[in-house]
């Protein structure tokens, strides 16, 4: 194997790390719209705490994205918003055709 290859290989693995890392950011987001803003029991009282520290971060890193997604398609279904869904599939979409072509790069070296 070529130096070159290694380095598309590696460069395709950093890119489906960063892809798939973006995908639970999504995920643990969308978590967090579930939780209510307050209740009296003591475990959902320990997750509102930490929708409050991490939340505001993850609606910063996905609100660009959702913007994007709701502008060209409309995501809203009976009050459920499908933006998170959306992102999610185009993503891997995404991941399974730049792995693809790097690896078909790769093996042309």
């Amino acid at each position: 194997m070529s130096a070159l290859t290694n380095i598309i290989l590696g460069v395709g693995g950093i890119v489906h790390s960063l892809i798939n890392l973006y995908i639970w950011v999504v995920i643990f987001a969308a978590i967090f719209t579930w939780i209510p803003p307050f209740s009296s029991n003591s475990m959902v009282q320990a997750l509102i705490r930490l929708k409050r520290s991490v939340f505001p971060f993850l609606l910063r890193i996905t609100e660009p994205a959702y913007v994007l997604i709701q502008r060209t398609i409309p995501t809203n279904f009976n009050g459920i918003d499908m933006a998170p869904l959306i992102l999610i599939i185009g993503l891997q979409l995404l991941d399974i055709i730049m792995i693809s072509m790097l690896n078909a790069l790769a093996t042309s070296f």
